[in-house]
């Protein structure tokens, strides 16, 4: 029997403006990865192409943990897109030969009444091809119900993540980016008899 689950995630974060906009920010991919899961979790493969180890997810009897590889590139406007291009689940050997994980998400900053606001959303689809025995006779709507449910928790968490860590890692950067910028724009002048350096 084969099934599908799916969920879809929408979020909406206003940002206090830095002073170094946000776009200059979103044009480094990396950061955006950092701010959804901690570092021991995120491989970089190279160029815009990084390696998700997510936390196990428990659905029904089984303990699954995947591992996405995803392209996360910026755009000139500095929108953000996502996508993943391989999953692999650790833990049921059975079920990682029979199943496709799709994974696609934007994010992209508006200005809306003055203020500026990252915008976007993310699908999470999970179809597996044909379930392990001991679900065979598990009703289906359960099964549906029960896998949507996890989908949804899944990008439920990473928005959350996403929300308290994208803000005030952009906070931190936009900071450190105006500091290294102002050395010499400090205001301080020398004497006019002092000797030119």
């Amino acid at each position: 029997m084969d099934i599908r689950f799916t969920a879809s995630q929408s979020v909406d974060i206003p940002v206090v403006e830095q002073p170094v906009p946000i776009q200059h920010y979103l044009r480094q991919p990396q950061r955006l990865v950092r701010a959804l899961a901690s570092s021991s979790r995120i491989e970089h493969l190279g160029s815009d192409l990084f390696r998700l180890k997510m936390r196990p997810l428990f659905f029904m009897m089984l303990s699954l943990q995947p591992t996405v590889d995803m392209n996360v590139w910026a755009e000139s406007d500095g929108t953000v897109r996502l996508r993943s291009r391989s999953c692999e689940i650790l833990g049921v050997e059975y079920i990682n030969e029979r199943f496709a994980l799709n994974l696609s998400g934007q994010l992209q900053p508006r200005t809306v009444s003055g203020m500026t606001h990252l915008q976007g959303r993310a699908d999470l689809e999970v179809m597996i091809v044909e379930l392990p025995p001991p679900f065979l006779f598990t009703p289906r709507p359960i099964l549906e119900t029960t896998g949507n449910g996890l989908l949804k928790s899944v990008l439920l968490t990473v928005k959350q993540r996403l929300v308290h860590q994208l803000v005030s890692d952009y906070q931190l950067w936009a900071n450190t980016q105006s500091l290294e910028e102002t050395p010499l724009q400090s205001g301080v002048l020398l004497p006019n008899n002092s000797p030119a350096i």
